[in-house]
């Protein structure tokens, strides 16, 4: 059994004693609203048939494993729970199939290209697909193309249509140039690990703030997938092959993630493993997960301070009355003795 499986196994053994859950962390305000919507509205059972939502059930988790590392997260403070895990599925580059890798040689010192816009967007309008294969015509690379629509009517000799492609070897092949990806986690990690810099085509849900986090760290050009031309995919990946800033980048990247002192598949395991010896890590939770929603949002602190307000407010009324009342009834009593 090899380390994914293991530590898939691993997980599905330990999820309902010792309560783990993973989690990719996105900072773009409509994606984790929308993350955290969608986690309230999904409900599941408990063993004794009581209703509760994936929210609530998230919010007992003893460790979360985060899918990113600090090569793609901006620095803030974070609770001792959260174990970053970035790249856990990344691996050493293997031998391409012979038909692919004679394609990959035949490119010469331009080298190649990789485009991939993931598993689930298997085909893409005629006119969108057109404009791809004509960019990717106008640029001196080899192309793997990985898309199981129809061909498009501009495909060029330097690209080739693949149902599949071996993309973590393609990455990590020393003729790739560049990447062109949707920006989801896998795929950045994996061109993380192998220091191979970007053309981003986000579509939705975290894929934007992937991008964005890329571009900011320079590792990566960002184009809007429905608005660009053929122009705009041709110009982004002159610019990402040709400018060195872009390979450097990357590469100080991929330097972070493999100077680490554990692997992130070990880190994982060795995380859900004390969880399981601990019986949980009670010790590393905050108490505000204990919280009423009232204490959450301090509002039992706020009537009390508004409670002991009132009181002293009420005793200053109370006295100032007093005293003025007092200074009233002499002044009569003295008039009436003149």
């Amino acid at each position: 059994m090899d380390e994914i499986s293991r530590i898939t196994m691993t997980f599905i053994t330990v999820r309902d004693s010792a309560r783990i859950y993973t989690s990719q962390f996105t900072f773009g305000l409509v994606d984790s609203v929308h993350h955290f919507a969608l986690q309230n509205s999904m409900t599941s059972t408990d063993r004794r048939g009581k209703p509760t939502s994936l929210c609530d059930s998230t919010g007992k988790a003893d460790i979360w494993l985060i899918r990113t590392y600090w090569d793609f997260e901006y620095p803030r403070p974070l609770l001792p729970n959260f174990k970053f895990v970035g790249g856990l599925h990344c691996k050493p580059a293997k031998p391409l199939p012979k038909e692919m890798e004679d394609f990959v040689q035949s490119s010469g010192d331009n080298g190649i290209v990789v485009f991939s816009l993931g598993s689930m967007i298997k085909s893409l309008t005629k006119e969108r697909a057109n404009t791809i294969a004509s960019a990717l015509s106008r640029i001196p690379q080899k192309v793997l193309w990985r898309y199981a629509g129809e061909k498009p009517e501009t495909l060029a000799p330097n690209t080739r249509i693949y149902d599949w492609i071996p993309q973590n070897d393609l990455l990590g092949h020393p003729k790739t140039k560049a990447f062109v990806t949707h920006g989801g986690t896998n795929g950045i990690y994996e061109a993380i690990y192998h220091g191979v810099p970007m053309v981003g085509l986000p579509l939705f849900d975290d894929q934007p703030d992937n991008i964005n986090h890329m571009k900011t760290k320079g590792a990566a050009v960002m184009l809007d997938f429905i608005k660009m031309e053929s122009k705009d995919l041709t110009r982004a990946l002159n610019d990402v092959i040709n400018n060195a800033s872009y390979k450097e980048n990357m590469m100080r990247l991929s330097r972070i993630h493999h100077d680490q002192p554990m692997k992130p598949l070990d880190q994982a395991a060795y995380w859900i493993e004390f969880v399981m010896r601990h019986k949980g890590a009670k010790h590393l939770r905050v108490e505000a997960h204990n919280l009423t929603w009232y204490q959450y949002h301090c509002l039992d602190v706020a009537a009390f301070l508004l409670s002991i307000t009132a009181l002293i407010v009420f005793i200053f009324v109370k006295t100032c009355s007093w005293l003025v009342r007092k200074c009233c009834i002499k002044t009569r009593t003295k008039s009436k003795k003149e």
